[in-house]
């Protein structure tokens, strides 16, 4: 059999280390993407409007088996941004609403929550999360200071993009739980890199992307909301809303029809899980996060970085992420890119700058010994790192 490393589409001259933002496709799971788009194109009528539906049904039962919830509480959007644009937009936010949330969210999810807010004059509450985090505890006290009689939500993510901290996510809701918030989760990072049980998380909102750790191609993503919130209204508008011909379930109807779309990476979801089985993933999994975390402290002292967390499964999965000082994060990104040849993210974030290395199957002690290499030297010729 291949080598891990043989059955992804990479470009072998870089130095792949930043799956936590797009993910990487696999050859057979791309295989059975493009074998979907061939089917759509040879008999294009008969693809959309019969075996689509059909098709997307046996994909959403598989993921909803695989993440822990009924077929029809999911739907397929292209981005996690694209399916909490869903939720924000008609949310009912009104004046004087606040909907709690914390410092380290993804930047995208930011601008909307303060866009939705601005037209409706409620409020968007950040409380800061001190680094480094200490315990679960602290971080859970740290966001719920924000908490008034007027939090209407609590919104959150998983795993956090630019310091790849996974938040306590299970305690978070259990708290908003008991003090009545509605509870919208952020889990693009986490299908496929953390288990997850929706079941059991009971949270009311949660979006995940498939494209990067479930190993799906590009977007691939879902929106999962319990029945007693569905259905919300579509982001567009299409034949599924107020149809004459209703399903099951009007939350699928409103949300599965967007007019004419290629749906081909929806419809990969066995083919990725398939993927996941025959080449034992959890084992993968489970030698890149030993890779990830040992290599930890020695990036740390070679950065002069500051690492975020404990070291451990409790806080962190395949990506470490360094809070550095560097006056350019663009130009240590680019550097590192072009002379080097490392893909890597370096992210300024708030008042702060952070460097992420991601572990998946394809990489190697080799990748981060070269990553390493590359720091020194950087430190050693430039003035990039503090």
């Amino acid at each position: 059999m291949n080598s891990i490393r043989d059955q992804f589409l990479l470009n072998p001259d870089i130095i792949h280390l930043n799956h936590g933002s797009f993910g990487a496709c696999p050859k057979p799971i791309f295989d059975d993407y493009q074998k979907w788009q061939l089917e759509l194109e040879k008999n294009t009528v008969n693809f959309f409007v019969k075996q689509g539906p059909i098709l997307l049904e046996k994909s959403r039962e598989a993921l909803g088996n695989f993440i822990g919830c009924d077929k029809d509480d999911v739907v397929f959007t292209m981005n996690p941004s694209y399916a909490l644009n869903i939720i924000i937009k008609d949310f009912g936010l009104k004046e004087g609403d606040e909907i709690l949330s914390n410092d380290l969210e993804y930047g995208a999810m930011d601008r909307t929550w303060q866009y939705y807010c601005k037209k409706a004059g409620a409020k968007y509450v950040q409380p800061r999360i001190s680094l480094p985090v200490t315990s679960k505890e602290q971080i859970i006290e740290e966001i719920f200071s924000g908490l008034t009689s007027r939090t209407k939500a609590i919104f959150v993510s998983h795993i956090t993009s630019t310091t790849g901290l996974r938040l306590p996510v299970e305690e978070i809701c259990e708290r908003a739980k008991a003090e009545g918030l509605i509870t919208i989760v952020d889990g693009a990072h986490i299908p496929g890199h953390i288990p997850l049980n929706l079941q059991e998380l009971k949270a009311d909102i949660y979006t995940g992307a498939c494209h990067k750790w479930l190993l799906t191609p590009k977007g691939c993503s879902f929106l999962y909301v319990k029945k007693e919130l569905q259905p919300f209204d579509p982001l567009l508008i299409s034949w599924g809303f107020q149809s004459e011909t209703p399903s099951h379930s009007k939350f699928i109807d409103h949300h599965q029809l967007q007019g004419t779309r290629d749906f081909s990476a929806f419809l990969t979801i066995p083919a990725a899980l398939k993927f996941r089985t025959d080449n034992d993933w959890g084992s993968v999994a489970a030698d890149c996060r030993k890779l990830a975390h040992g290599n930890f402290q020695r990036f740390a002292e070679v950065a002069n970085g500051t690492i975020l967390s404990p070291i451990s499964d409790e806080f962190l999965g395949q990506m470490c992420s360094l809070a550095i000082t560097c006056p350019d994060p663009v130009e240590l990104q680019n550097l590192l890119y072009e002379k080097y040849k490392i893909e890597i993210p370096v992210m300024p974030h708030w008042d702060r700058v952070f460097i992420r290395y991601s572990i998946n199957g394809y990489n190697s002690q080799c990748d981060l010994d070269k990553l390493f290499e590359a720091l020194e030297q950087v430190k050693e010729t430039t003035s990039l790192l503090g």
